[in-house]
């Protein structure tokens, strides 16, 4: 076997996968898949009962990429959403394998479009959330596949979220509370009039929300920390609210619920710790779980099926290789490779992803992960604090291009679940609260500590770096405590939570007080968030800043970047910053994202050298 090499170029990393987001039609005859046409991700499929090998493109997309698709249920239609520019403002399209035709189901100005559902008792019917009346809230209109026909169906009094049985009648809600909580509502019909079934006080807001109802309606699907440590699946009955717990962790919150897709009947949970583990509840499928779990290294989910839940799509994502997509036939119990996502990376040594915990200043136990450059000795290295986005979300074990560009370049790379990224339970979510450049920083300061101690991380060669809230933690780390860090690279990330708060987009709105509640209320609390605004502090900045924004972006708008750029100049305080005209809340466009990261492997080789 030839030896690996060792750095792998940025387009490997972090250009177009070669394939990847197979889908099977319901019938399981034909498979689809995302793959570039002329470098543009477009939605390619095959037709798996004639034989056909190679497939071929169906949509025609020259500019974004498609990135999310599916089928409907009619087997000859596939559905996808698209923006401009990065905007966020999606629209519904269908695309009719027969005809080839391609149309926008959703061509309305200044509006955003969701897809709420299909079923398969109603093949020629998809329920769209369209927020067409007003900004704020998404009605339910039902498209009809055969004549093309949009028709509003259910007019939304304040719901952030909807919820559809299989007749596709809107039968369950999730409403924000004025304290930050959540209720869950339920109907017994279309007609019906909506009644609470579950309260969520504001702790368990981010651990509670409807998954979807049994295949005859009488029950809920629920993910629910009320009463428990941490989110765990519950099956509540509509008309009694008597709940049974499918499963529970003591200390994770449960992160999947894998259904049947025709009965709805739950097969086995997912819990996201330092690794995925898969808790089978059927045990019909007790030995198809053991099949897809020995099929190699790193975290093995369950993507798709057909609807007879006979052929399974597979995907197993290791940290340090390509993620693998297999087709998995329960049948004979044999899994095929289907595709390689980026097949170039096993010409390389990649970084492998270790898990380490430790115990920050204030007693909490902190997760998180390092890379280490692979083959080289694990100690006094330069690193890179690479902080999630969210922030409430979490890393997770697997592929991560970024991860890998900068391990590959000789950085460890740490990343860290501070307190309030999800997946720790209620209590660790909310306790940060309030905690943006608090707590929450003191714990990547202290995680910084914990490598250093270890003697892996040489404390006077530590970047940072990350997107969303990893680039305001990056704006942070310059301005809050400007010592620890030698350089940063912030993208999309806020420099001013007032302005970030108050220019929220409308369908956001709803879920304000909940933002508000964690973060500061720039109406009652203005003072306390420019105290913890990087922008309150620019002229603390002394080490090197790298600035990524797209012009588009809704949710951290060009004037977050603008504002702290400004300040920085007018103190003659060096700033790099790129600013993509065609891209919103981070780099879709191949081109922008190897531009983007190519000036940031430039950034660091010149301001920490290896």
């Amino acid at each position: 076997m030839a030896e690996k090499k060792t750095v792998p170029p940025l387009d490997v990393l972090l250009g177009n996968p070669e394939r990847t987001g197979p889908e099977l039609s319901p019938d399981g005859s034909k498979l689809a898949w995302i793959a570039p046409v002329d470098n543009v991700l477009n939605v390619w499929v095959r037709d798996l009962a004639a034989g056909d090998d190679e497939g071929k493109p169906v949509t025609s997309d020259t500019d974004r990429g498609i990135r999310g698709y599916g089928w409907a249920e009619d087997g000859t239609h596939l559905l996808y959403i698209q923006d401009t520019g990065g905007d966020e403002d999606f629209h519904v399209y269908t695309v009719n394998l027969t005809s080839g035709e391609v149309h926008d189901r959703t061509p309305f100005k200044k509006i955003q479009a969701r897809i709420i559902g299909t079923s398969h008792k109603h093949p020629d019917t998809v329920l769209l959330g369209i927020n067409q009346d007003n900004p704020q809230l998404h009605d339910a209109y039902r498209l009809t596949l055969s004549s093309g026909a949009v028709e509003k169906v259910f007019t939304n009094p304040g719901f952030l979220g909807l919820v559809a049985d299989d007749d596709l009648a809107i039968r369950g809600a999730a409403v924000p509370t004025p304290d930050g909580g959540i209720t869950i509502l339920v109907r017994d019909d279309e007609e019906g009039e909506f009644r609470p079934l579950l309260q969520a006080e504001q702790v368990d807001a981010l651990s509670t929300g409807p998954i979807g109802f049994t295949a005859d309606g009488k029950g809920l699907y629920v993910l629910s920390s009320v009463g428990a440590e941490a989110g765990r699946i519950v099956l509540i009955d509509v008309a009694t609210g008597a709940e049974t717990v499918l499963h529970e962790d003591p200390v994770n919150d449960v992160t999947g619920l894998l259904r049947h897709p025709t009965t709805h009947e739950p097969i086995a949970a997912a819990v996201n710790a330092d690794y995925l583990r898969w808790v089978v509840l059927d045990q019909e499928y007790a030995k198809d779980f053991d099949n897809i779990l020995a099929l190699g290294e790193g975290n093995i989910s369950v993507t798709g099926s057909d609807n007879a839940f006979q052929t399974w799509l597979v995907v197993r994502n290791p940290a340090s290789g390509s993620p693998v997509f297999y087709r998995y036939e329960r049948s004979t119990g044999k899994a095929e490779e289907l595709m390689r996502v980026r097949p170039q990376l096993d010409e390389y040594e990649l970084a492998e992803m270790e898990p380490f915990t430790f115990t920050s200043r204030d007693g909490l136990s902190v997760s998180g992960y390092i890379s280490f450059p692979p083959g080289v000795e694990r100690k006094d290295l330069p690193a890179m604090l690479n902080v999630h986005g969210g922030p409430w979300a979490r890393d997770s074990y697997g592929f991560a291009p970024d991860t890998q560009l900068l391990a590959t370049r000789g950085y460890a790379v740490v990343q860290v679940n501070y307190r309030g990224s999800t997946g720790y339970g209620k209590a660790f979510s909310s306790a940060g609260d309030k905690e943006w450049a608090g707590k929450m920083h003191d714990d990547l300061l202290d995680a910084v500590d914990y490598v250093v101690e270890q003697g892996w991380v040489d404390r006077a060669r530590v970047g940072i770096y990350g997107g969303s809230y990893g680039g305001y933690a990056t704006l942070v780390g310059l301005t809050f405590t400007p010592e620890v860090f030698a350089c940063g690279v912030d993208v999309v990330g806020p420099s001013d939570l007032e302005t970030l708060i108050r220019s929220v987009p409308e369908y956001w709105k709803p879920m304000l007080t909940q933002f508000t509640l964690r973060v500061g209320d720039p109406e009652t609390e203005a003072d306390f968030l420019k105290s913890r605004s990087p922008i309150s502090k620019v002229d603390q900045i002394v080490k090197p800043l790298l600035i990524g924004q797209g012009k588009n972006d809704p949710r951290v708008t060009e004037e977050q970047a603008d504002i702290i750029v400004g300040a920085m100049r007018e103190r003659n305080i060096p700033v790099e910053y790129l600013l993509y005209e065609d891209e919103g809340h981070g780099f879709a466009k191949p081109e922008n994202r190897l531009a983007f990261y190519a000036a940031m492997e430039k950034f660091l080789a010149k301001h920490l050298p290896v």
